[in-house]
């Protein structure tokens, strides 16, 4: 079995990874879009008092502040970027499940550029929702650079001289 078959399922499962976050943005961005010509301070209020939480408190209170400015215009910017998202996610699973070269270059870089802001993040405060998030990122990148070197290093091999 060649090191390409090897990685094969690891590439399939960061496809699977990133259709589900395709998904996920795709419907945060539709319930984005639900929320058009309603009163989003008055539906964060309630959400808020459903949940049993003091609106007083710094985060609940940041929430309803942010829903206060969200216009129309804003939540149709905030869907339609939630959509581009989902849709470069999308590609990008699509073409892990096929294993494109492209694809694999796109999960490496998009990857890597949040390697940094998670190291950050550690930095600040450390939890278990913030090792896991880097640990698997780390490990989505280091399995999409390992495929990608593994193929430059047999397209070197098989190149006649």
């Amino acid at each position: 079995m060649s090191q390409r078959n090897y990685l094969s399922g690891g590439v399939r499962a960061v496809a699977v990874i990133e259709a589900i976050k395709a998904l996920l943005v795709l419907l945060a961005g539709c319930g984005l879009l639900s929320l058009i010509h309603r009163d989003v301070e008055e539906i964060a209020s309630r959400l808020i008092r459903h949940l049993h939480l003091d609106p007083a408190n710094r985060y609940p209170h940041i929430f309803v502040d942010a829903a206060e400015k969200l216009t129309d215009s804003r939540l149709l910017l905030l869907a339609s970027l939630a959509l581009l998202y989902a849709l470069i996610r999308g590609v990008q699973a699509y073409g892990l499940w096929h294993e494109r070269a492209w694809a694999e270059w796109l999960g490496v870089v998009t990857g890597s550029i949040y390697l940094p802001i998670e190291i950050y993040g550690l930095t600040q405060h450390v939890t278990w929702l913030r090792i896991a998030t880097f640990l698997i990122n780390l490990g989505v990148v280091a399995c999409l650079s390992l495929v990608l070197y593994s193929s430059h290093r047999q397209t070197a091999v098989e190149r006649p001289r």
